[in-house]
C-alpha cells in the first residue's frame, strides 16, 4: 500500500509541471488575444476618424432624421462622415451625387474662412442684425437664413407651413409671406442669448446663395425699376439719395441707373448710406453680412443655379420631405444668364466693376462663383 501511495505522489509531481505549462500557456492565450483587440480598436479608430476635422475645432451639424435611412452606396474612398448622411429614402438619378457636392461646398467655405488674406471679406460677427436674417422652425428644429432675391419667399412659405400657420403653401396670402407680425415665422433674435446658442448648435441651417453680380442686377430691378407699390420708399428715398451722391452727370433727370447703383456698392464709404436706409440694404448687402457663414456652422448651402436638385435634398437632409414639397420651379429661371450680366455692365467703367468685386470678393470665393470673364478682360 505504501508503494501505491508513492506511485501516486510521483504521478502528481511529474503532472505539476504540465498543469502549469497548460496554465501558462492559456495566459499568454488571453494576452495576445487582448493585445489584439486594442490594435484593432486603434485601427479602427484611425480609419473612420472624421476626414473632414481639418484639426480645428468644429461645432457639430446636427441632422434633425424622422425617417429611416437607406444606406446609398459610394466608392470607399469617396465615403461622406454619417453627419453628411441624407434622411429619407435613398436618392435616385443625379440626386446621388448630391451628398458630395453639398461635401465639396462646405469644405471650400471652410477653407476660405481660414484664409487670412480674404478674412476682412469673409467674416462678421453675429450681431442682431444676423439674428434678424434668421427665421426659426423649432416644430422641426430648422434656422433659415434669408438671403434676398435668390428664391426666399418660397422658402418662407415653406416654413410658413413646417410651422403650422397654414396647411398648406397654396393657402398662404403672398402680402403674409413678408408680414413678420403675421407669418408665424420668429426670428433668431427674438431668443434670449442662452436660446439662440442652444438653436444655432442643435439646429439645421441651411441658406441660399446666387451669382453675386446677377443677384445684384435683380435687386436693382426689382426694387428700382419694377417697384411694387406697397415698397415705395425704394425709388422716392434710397433712389434719390444715391443719385445724389453717385450721379456724375448731376444735369441728368432720369431716376436710378444700375451704373449709379454700381458706383454706391463699390464705395468703401458705403456705410453712411447703409444706415440711413436701414433694414432696406439686406437686398444687396454681401452673403457674409447677412449670415455670417464662417462664423456659423451651416449645414447645406444651396446654390439658386442648382436650386431643382438642392431644394429637394435640403429638404430631405432636414428630414421634412415627407411634410412638405418645395414649390414648383419654372423653367429656365435659376439657370445663370450670363448675356444679361455682361449687358448690364457693359456700360460701367472698369474702375467702378474692380470696386464692385473687390467688396463681394468673398461671396465669390466662399461659394465657388468664378470671377466675371469681362472684369478680367
Amino acid at each position: 500500500m505504501d508503494d501505491q501511495r508513492d506511485n501516486r505522489s510521483n504521478n502528481f509531481i511529474w503532472l505539476m509541471p504540465d498543469n502549469m505549462h497548460h496554465q501558462w500557456l492559456l495566459l499568454a492565450a488571453c494576452f495576445w488575444v487582448i493585445f489584439m483587440f486594442m490594435v484593432a480598436s486603434k485601427f479602427i479608430t484611425l480609419t473612420f476618424k472624421d476626414p473632414d476635422g481639418y484639426g480645428a475645432k468644429q461645432e457639430p451639424l446636427v441632422l434633425t432624421a424622422v425617417t429611416k435611412v437607406e444606406e446609398v452606396h459610394v466608392p470607399e474612398e469617396k465615403r461622406w462622415p454619417e453627419e453628411f448622411q441624407p434622411t429619407g429614402k435613398a436618392f435616385s438619378g443625379n440626386l446621388i451625387r448630391q451628398p458630395l457636392v453639398h461635401m465639396e461646398r462646405l469644405e471650400l467655405l471652410r477653407n476660405v474662412c481660414r484664409d487670412t488674406a480674404l478674412r476682412n471679406l469673409s467674416h462678421t460677427a453675429v450681431s442682431k442684425f444676423v439674428l434678424d436674417r434668421i427665421f426659426v422652425c423649432d416644430k422641426h428644429k430648422i434656422l433659415f437664413c434669408q438671403t434676398p432675391k435668390v428664391g426666399n419667399t418660397q422658402w418662407k412659405k415653406v416654413l410658413i407651413v413646417l410651422n403650422g400657420a397654414f396647411s398648406s403653401i397654396e393657402e398662404i396670402p403672398e402680402n403674409i409671406v413678408h408680414d413678420h407680425e403675421k407669418n408665424g415665422l420668429p426670428r433668431l433674435s427674438s431668443f434670449s442669448d442662452s436660446e439662440i446658442k442652444k438653436r444655432l448648435n442643435l439646429y439645421f441651417k441651411f441658406f441660399i446663395v446666387r451669382d453675386p453680380f446677377e443677384r445684384l442686377i435683380s435687386a436693382f430691378k426689382d426694387k428700382f425699376v419694377h417697384n411694387p407699390r406697397f415698397e415705395p420708399w425704394y425709388r422716392h428715398e434710397i433712389a434719390p439719395g444715391i443719385i445724389r451722391k453717385y450721379r456724375k452727370n448731376r444735369t441728368e433727370t432720369k431716376g436710378l441707373q444700375f451704373e449709379d447703383f454700381v458706383r454706391y456698392l463699390g464705395d468703401p464709404n458705403h456705410r453712411w448710406l447703409d444706415v440711413q436706409f436701414g433694414d432696406h440694404i439686406i437686398h444687396w448687402v454681401t452673403y457674409v453680412e447677412l449670415c455670417a457663414p464662417c462664423e456659423i456652422t451651416y449645414s447645406v448651402i444651396g446654390h439658386h443655379e442648382t436650386l431643382e436638385d438642392d431644394a429637394p435634398y435640403i429638404l430631405k437632409a432636414a428630414g421634412i420631405d415627407h411634410l412638405v414639397s418645395y414649390p414648383t420651379i419654372p423653367p429656365g429661371i435659376t439657370v445663370y444668364n450670363k448675356t444679361k450680366v455682361e449687358r448690364y455692365f457693359s456700360g460701367i467703367s472698369k474702375r467702378d466693376i474692380r470696386r464692385l468685386y473687390a467688396r463681394f470678393e468673398g461671396d465669390f470665393k466662399l461659394f465657388g462663383y468664378r470671377e466675371p470673364d469681362f472684369l478680367l478682360n
